[in-house]
Parts: C-alpha cells; structure tokens; sequence
C-alpha cells in the first residue's frame, strides 16, 4: 500500500478542490443543491480551507438533487474529465454512492483493484433522505438501508467485524446472481427513502457505512446551503452547519491526537499528473 507524502497530499488536494469547484458551479448552474459534509465541512469552519492532514472532499445533496445529477451530468459535464459514477444494473464499483472523478489522475482504492472503472482521484457525494419521527420506523429504515447498502456495494465490511461481517458473507454467498443483488438492492432503495427529503422535520444519511448511517439531523439545518472562504474561493456548507457538526463530532473546533491526524484512505497506487489508464496498460 502507498504511503502519501506531504507534497503528495498537497497535489491531492489541489486536484480536489479543482474538481470541487467545478462540481459547485455546474450544481450553481442547474439550481442543485449541495455543501460540504463530514471533514471538509469542518475545514471550511475550524480552517477556512482544507484539513491539513486530509485527502479528500465530500458533499450531501438532498436526495431529488443527487437524483436530478445522475440525469444532469452526463448530459451537460465534461464526462470525459470528470466522469460520473453510480451504481446501476450494468455497473458496479463497490460504492452505495455516487463519486466523480478526475480521469487524468490515479487513485487506485484497495477494494476497488481489478475493477475496469476510472480510477481517478474522486469527491464522494451522498444523498440525504426524509426520515421518519418514530424510533421503530428508523429502525426499519437503517434496516433497509443496510440491505441496500450490501447488496449495492457487494463488500463484506470485514472493518466492522462480528456479526455485520459474518451475516453480510452469507448473504452475498446466499445470493450469487449479480442480476438478483441488483433487484434486492433497488427494492431494499425504495423502502428506504420512502420518506421523501422534506416531507418530515428530520433527515438521515443512508448510503454511508455502518458508523454514520442513520444519523438524525434537523431538516431547517439543510434547507439551504451558505458559501464561506474556503482555501482560494468560497464552497457550500449545510446553513445549520453548527448543530450538524456538533451532533456527529462533539466539540469540532478541537484538533484530535496528533497520531490520528494522517489521511485516512487507503490506495495502492496515487498519481496527480499520469491518468489510471497509464497503469493499466502495465
């Protein structure tokens, strides 16, 4: 496994915030909504740029919005650059969400090795669903969103060990048939976002892992999205951005352990200035 160094991780950045600011505007252009989530949401407050030892940007979009791209980007982007990817019935790339990636660079993810797919540096970009009021109907829904989320990404989280792991092998053995996991993902989709972003005072992340999934968050915190200095321009946070950051890390503006202050993505293979398709000639 590759290790980033500095100057490394320094390019990386550059190469997503240049992808990150030409994700913003095309989501300006066709009226989408998004903002940062997660680490680049707290650099954009705590740093007013990147977090220093971070790798990566990623964004929520409400639910019709992340729907609405799927049909925009292809249509109106610059997919030979930037392609879109997303799970569907002919494609699979181990995600339950949606990335864009930069397709002159190389990002090469240990469970994504051997995959023939662009390889590029990517942004991740999740939707945010209604969620329902009553703890019983969350609990069907993080359910269903744990069906999906298996089945669309078809990995074992073996990180989460126990008996996620141990039931998420028998099933993928139980259900071979790429053409059956695609039908049980897609029903498993619809069950849970049967409670459309708006339609209730709270939202919820689904197509993340284990850890994050199910989170519950106050619709009026992502009702909108406000622009504030990030690095050289101004990027998109949730206007609630206080209460969201709060309620998932606590006290946000605290630096953690220094061990723990090194990116967190692992790849085999990282290059800002050759494209994938230069390795996988090789």
């Amino acid at each position: 496994m590759e290790q980033t160094t500095q100057t490394q991780l320094v390019e990386i950045q550059q190469v997503v915030l240049r992808m990150s600011k030409y994700f913003v505007a095309f989501c300006e252009e066709h009226n989408l909504t998004c903002y940062f989530c997660g680490g680049g949401c707290i650099g954009a407050i705590r740093s007013q740029g990147f977090i220093p030892w971070d790798d990566d940007l990623d964004f929520f979009m409400p639910r019709p919005d992340y729907e609405k791209l799927k049909v925009l980007w292809p249509k109106y982007a610059d997919t030979e650059r930037y392609p879109l990817l997303v799970a569907s019935k002919t494609y699979n790339d181990h995600n339950s969400f949606m990335t864009i990636r930069d397709a002159q660079t190389t990002f090469i993810k240990t469970y994504q090795d051997g995959l023939a797919i662009p390889h590029g540096i990517p942004i991740d970009i999740f939707p945010l669903d209604g969620a329902p009021k009553g703890n019983f109907q969350r609990k069907k829904q993080k359910i269903w969103a744990l069906i999906y989320a298996l089945f669309c990404s078809q990995v074992v989280p073996e990180k989460h060990g126990g008996i996620l792991a141990t039931g998420s092998r028998v099933l993928l053995n139980i259900f071979p048939s790429k053409k059956v996991r695609y039908h049980i993902w897609r029903f498993a989709e619809k069950r849970m976002t049967k409670y459309s972003f708006g339609s209730t005072p709270y939202v919820t992340e689904l197509c993340v892992g284990p850890r994050y999934m199910g989170n519950i968050y106050h619709l009026e915190d992502f009702k909108s999205a406000i622009f504030v200095p990030f690095e050289d321009t101004k990027m998109p946070i949730p206007v609630g951005y206080n209460r969201y950051l709060t309620e998932v890390f606590g006290d946000y503006m605290q630096l953690p352990p220094e061990e723990d202050r090194q990116p967190h993505h692992e790849a085999l293979i990282v290059d800002t200035k050759k494209s994938y398709t230069e390795y996988l000639k090789k």
